[in-house]
């Protein structure tokens, strides 16, 4: 244990147009104890609906330590974790998306080859591991397999999973990391620049509760991931 209470984890949300389960899995991070600090980071990406509202709510109630950033207009995915790590005090981070897909519940699996001194970046893997999976989409899934194979030929890795929400990584990774993109190609740009540098990944299995587009899934275009796949390029041939 106290390996665990020399770190301080910093779990960044990024959130927009996430009023229906944005109070829930804030307060599954916060049940979450691992027996080390830990800070809460919201950033309310310029949500429509009650998100921002709600963030307030929590934060005046007291029960959570909750930092709270906004952006005035919706600017996508990358530029709210900008946002976040720019604030982040912890030596840990953790990207945890606002909807209830991912579980907290497996932050002791992310962190701890972390904390034992064999990884530098950890990856949460849907398609790996024993851990329950929703079945759903098969074109997300071949979407998600194609970016990857397009991503480990450039980087020369074996991920099974780069567009993945869960990602956990000591702090120092992304203190000299110019990240430019500001929606979904985060996770390329990310993953070839942290490639790049030579730090150490690591790939644990995650359970995974995906949503239907009824209960509130994001329709992605297919551009999405063309623009995926140029991120890819893009940054390992020009950057």
């Amino acid at each position: 244990m106290l390996e665990y209470k020399q770190h301080k984890l910093s779990i960044i949300i990024p959130a927009y147009n996430e009023d229906k389960t944005i109070r829930r899995i804030i307060e599954r991070v916060n049940r979450v104890d691992l027996g080390l600090d830990k800070e809460i980071i919201a950033v309310d990406d310029g949500s429509k609906d009650k998100t921002s509202e709600i963030l307030d709510q929590i934060a005046t109630a007291g029960k959570v330590d909750l930092k709270i950033f906004k952006h005035d207009k919706n600017q996508g995915k990358g530029a709210a974790l900008n946002t976040g790590f720019k604030q982040a005090s912890g030596d840990i981070i953790i990207i945890q998306d606002a909807d209830l897909e991912y579980d907290p519940a497996d932050y002791r699996s992310l962190i701890q080859p972390i904390l034992d001194d064999k990884a530098d970046i950890v990856y949460g893997s849907r398609f790996t591991g024993d851990k329950p999976h929703r079945v759903l989409y098969f074109w997300h899934y071949a979407g998600n397999k194609l970016i990857a194979l397009i991503s480990n030929i450039f980087s020369n890795l074996n991920l099974t999973d780069v567009e993945t929400g869960y990602k956990a990584f000591r702090k120092e990774v992304i203190a000299g990391m110019k990240l430019k993109e500001k929606r979904f190609g985060f996770e390329n740009e990310f993953t070839i620049k942290a490639a790049r540098r030579k730090w150490r990944f690591y790939e644990v299995g995650i359970s995974y509760a995906g949503r239907t587009y009824a209960e509130g899934k994001k329709l992605i275009a297919w551009r999405a991931g063309l623009r995926a796949a140029w991120c890819v390029v893009k940054y390992n041939i020009f950057s």
